[in-house]
């Protein structure tokens, strides 16, 4: 549009320099023609600086709009190129009109010459927002190249994320099948232990069908202690090997016909019952009823039963079946428990 009204300028001051030189002839006109240049350098300044600070206010709105777009991803500086070329156009059309001033300033104008200064310093002003806006588009190239290289890292980092997904995915499969036939494995090693137990269960009721000081408490067949052993004493006595000798011969038995992939062992555990022990070999129930668990083990092995097969432990007072306080209940919480289980 600048430049359109400039051409258009031009063209008439082509058109009527003829006429102006003409009328130079007499003083009044002269006179006239110079008031008219006066008028029409003002004119131009005014119109000039109103150019320059719309040019000012649109590069500002423009370099705002590319900050925002660049925020978004948006951003491109085409639209400050588009607008570096249009003050280009601009700027040489202040020049053009600068020539123009010049040559009616050689007349001795000084409000021409006035005019020309204030043209020379808008073209200064300008040309320094031309800097700027360089400037502004240097930053906009920056800011264009580190958000490339943010999206390249996006890119490898999403890349990453997906094949570690999928990673996981074949993972979690392969665990959830080795869960499966896992469980699988052990559900058949419990029925079979199960089927091993009751045969186990069968053999020790016909041993010990005989015994009433011998009884069956859910899983568990359940000695007294004083079976096995004197009263705070850990070593078996004569009775006490003599009843588990057929007890460690068909535990020995059925570990030859119970399968290799069957995990099981005989967990052995020591009870006493709830009046404190305290003495050099036995500072408390604890040792004491792990101690008796172990001598049973020991015996056991010793007839033949597989050591990986044999688990003590044991409980102290902690674990009463009874809870009087009565002779009888304190006789039955002093025990050792033989269960057949898997590891």
């Amino acid at each position: 549009m600048a430049m359109g009204r400039g051409r258009r300028r031009s063209m008439e001051y082509g058109e009527f320099w003829p006429g102006y030189v003409d009328v130079l002839s007499t003083l009044l006109l002269v006179v006239t023609f110079l008031m008219s240049i006066f008028m029409l350098s003002q004119y131009f300044a005014t119109q000039e600086a109103a150019g320059k600070d719309t040019v000012l206010q649109r590069l500002n709105r423009q370099i705002s709009e590319l900050t925002s777009l660049l925020s978004l991803e948006k951003g491109k500086s085409k639209e400050a190129q588009d607008e570096m070329a249009e003050l280009q156009a601009m700027l040489a059309t202040l020049k053009s009109e600068n020539e123009k001033l010049s040559g009616v300033a050689a007349l001795g104008d000084e409000s021409a010459k006035s005019a020309v200064g204030q043209i020379g310093t808008l073209t200064s002003e300008l040309d320094q927002q031309k800097a700027v806006s360089q400037e502004a588009l240097a930053k906009v190239d920056l800011l264009n190249q580190q958000l490339a290289q943010l999206r390249r890292q996006i890119a490898a980092l999403n890349e990453a994320l997906d094949a570690s997904e999928k990673k996981g995915e074949v993972s979690d499969k392969t665990i959830k099948d080795l869960g499966q036939r896992l469980n699988a494995a052990l559900a058949r090693q419990v029925q079979e232990l199960q089927r091993y137990r009751s045969d186990f269960f069968g053999r020790l009721n016909d041993l010990l069908k005989d015994r009433k000081d011998i009884r069956v408490v859910g899983d568990r067949f359940v000695f007294e202690s004083e079976v096995l052993f004197a009263s705070g004493a850990a070593a078996l006595t004569p009775e006490g090997l003599a009843a588990l000798d057929p007890i460690a011969t068909a535990i020995a038995d059925l570990g030859r016909q119970i399968p290799k992939e069957v995990d099981w062992v005989v967990q052995i555990d020591g009870h006493t019952d709830i009046r404190p022990i305290a003495s050099a070999q036995f500072p408390s129930n604890w040792e004491l009823s792990t101690a008796r668990a172990s001598s049973v083990v020991k015996h056991m092995i010793a007839r033949g039963v597989p050591a990986e097969r044999l688990v003590a432990a044991g409980y102290g007072e902690y674990q009463p079946i009874e809870s009087g306080t009565d002779d009888a209940s304190l006789q039955k919480n002093r025990r050792i428990e033989l269960k057949l289980t898997n590891r």
